[in-house]
């Protein structure tokens, strides 16, 4: 059953909520590599390397976040500056819901609309859902890097998913 949410730009306002479920993820997933939950310090300057042309939309049920989803700089080498790195994350009792599928069709038309060529996303290698909802969105997997990240005991490998954005 999809959730009723409303997709907006993050506001400074929201940076509590993200940084919630971001730590949520961080201390109970293999979605990101980060293993030390953040500090409001550590996401607000997170927040501020965010701007006009590299967004950060959040999902919103009854003015409460409950997802969000980011374009950053791949690199800051100039000759990428037509690449980003799509992060979505949503709250638990919201996962399964819709609200990632809504946070990824949105922050790629905001890719689009600001004339980035292609988006990267890195993916744990064993997280089904991400890499079959990216598929579903059109990117290709162009890689699994073996083993590059240790968590909760184990090595994980990472795919790699690649969306060209003027095709």
């Amino acid at each position: 059953m999809e959730a009723e949410f409303r997709i907006r730009p993050a506001e400074r306002a929201d940076i509590e909520a993200i940084r919630e479920i971001y730590n949520d993820a961080i201390l109970n997933t293999t979605a990101t590599f980060d293993s030390s939950a953040k500090t409001r310090a550590e996401m607000e300057r997170w927040f501020e390397e965010h701007d006009d042309r590299h967004p950060i939309l959040v999902a919103v049920v009854d003015d409460r976040v409950v997802g969000w989803a980011s374009l950053s700089r791949w690199s800051d080498r100039c000759a990428y500056d037509g690449t980003v790195e799509l992060s979505v994350y949503v709250d638990r009792a919201y996962r399964g819901r819709g609200v990632g599928r809504s946070l990824m069709t949105a922050i790629l038309q905001a890719g689009r609309d600001l004339g980035f060529h292609t988006v990267i996303s890195r993916i744990e290698g064993g997280n089904s859902v991400s890499l079959h909802l990216h598929a579903a969105l059109g990117f290709n997997l162009v890689g699994v890097m073996k083993e590059v990240g240790y968590k909760f005991g184990r090595w994980l490998d990472v795919a790699i998913m690649q969306l060209m954005l003027d095709r």
